[in-house]
């Protein structure tokens, strides 16, 4: 664990599973059921909170709890179609979009964030599918991340999200901790 208020879990570097490892059915494994459990895991950090709460930054200058669930679900829809393009397309150019502004648009800041814990569920359902079913050598396929300007390959992208939702979840319940939620 880290105490940088950004990283509560570190940077995706410092975890155990980046994605540059080799592939092992394990590690894929653990990505899945870590991608698998992540609505039930934001569902849970934030039960019981108020709508005070829910409007708590979960650092100085950072998201509100609020804005991270719909953070969430906004990067987790871009995940699956991420996949999708991938595993249909020879080396696509993936859409990057502003996360910041994201986050700060109408939706982000005035739907009960209900509606993105819903979605979370039902969008994980159909990507844990898909990702049980891609086969040991389609992981090595690639999409390409244009202002990165990086080729990314299927298995570092299942670390990336893996990591992505852990990482925000983390926010939340290492805020809580700091409260007394």
């Amino acid at each position: 664990m880290s105490d940088d208020l950004r990283y509560p879990i570190g940077k995706i570097g410092d975890q155990a599973f980046t994605g540059k490892e080799a592939y092992s059915d394990e590690l894929k494994n653990a990505a899945i059921k870590d991608i698998s459990f992540l609505p039930q895991l934001i569902e849970n950090a934030i039960l019981n909170l108020d709508e005070s709460q829910l409007g708590t930054p979960y650092r100085p200058e950072g998201w509100t709890v609020k804005q991270v669930v719909h953070h969430v679900a906004d990067s987790h829809m871009n995940a699956y179609i991420r996949f999708k393009l991938g595993l249909t397309e020879d080396n696509p150019i993936i859409k990057p979009y502003d996360e910041k502004a994201w986050a700060n648009l109408s939706d982000s800041k005035n739907i009960p964030i209900n509606i993105s814990i819903t979605l979370l569920y039902a969008l994980h359902t159909r990507l844990v599918e898909l990702l049980k079913n891609i086969k040991d050598e389609e992981w090595q396929r690639t999409v390409f991340h244009p202002e990165q300007k990086t080729t990314i390959t299927l298995w570092r992208l299942l670390a990336m999200y893996a990591w992505h939702g852990k990482h925000h979840t983390a926010h939340i319940t290492k805020l809580r901790e700091r409260n007394g939620w």
